[in-house]
């Protein structure tokens, strides 16, 4: 009996994909625990339009990542740092930091986690940030410290 799977299962497949399995085990586990549903015309049409608006989705999402780094790009946030003696910096540079300077500044809301700092900022300069914006999309921006 062919089955379409509703939801991912370690030992049967990922969710969307369409399995052979035995009858007794379709009728009696697969299908009364929603796990999947019998692969029937009205099914697999379903099955279609869901991964054609999916895969719609992904796109849109892909060229919404792609003009948010052309727009990061031009960028640059100005962060204030403490320093003592002789410039010497108290502390360093956060992601957190950067996010709410970066809202404050341009209005746009980024994901702290989503930052990739190669090493921590501890000095004043001009730094180039890349952001992870989607599985294939890096963005960059300029980060300035200056003295506060």
């Amino acid at each position: 009996m062919k089955i379409i799977l509703l939801q991912d299962e370690k030992k049967l497949g990922k969710k969307g994909e369409i399995i052979e399995a035995s009858e007794g085990y379709a009728r009696n586990y697969i299908i009364p625990k929603k796990i999947g549903v019998e692969a029937t015309p009205k099914n697999l049409n379903d099955l279609k339009l869901q991964k054609a608006n999916a895969d719609k989705i992904a796109q849109e999402q892909l060229e919404a990542a792609q003009e948010l780094a052309k727009v990061l790009e031009t960028k640059q946030v100005v962060v204030k740092m403490k320093a003592g003696e002789g410039g010497k910096t108290f502390g360093s540079i956060s992601t957190k930091e950067i996010v709410a300077e970066f809202k404050a500044q341009h209005g746009i809301e980024l994901d702290k986690k989503k930052i990739m700092l190669t090493d921590s900022i501890k000095a004043f300069g001009n730094y180039e940030v890349a952001i992870k914006l989607h599985p294939q999309v890096t963005g960059k921006f300029t980060v300035k410290v200056t003295e506060a």
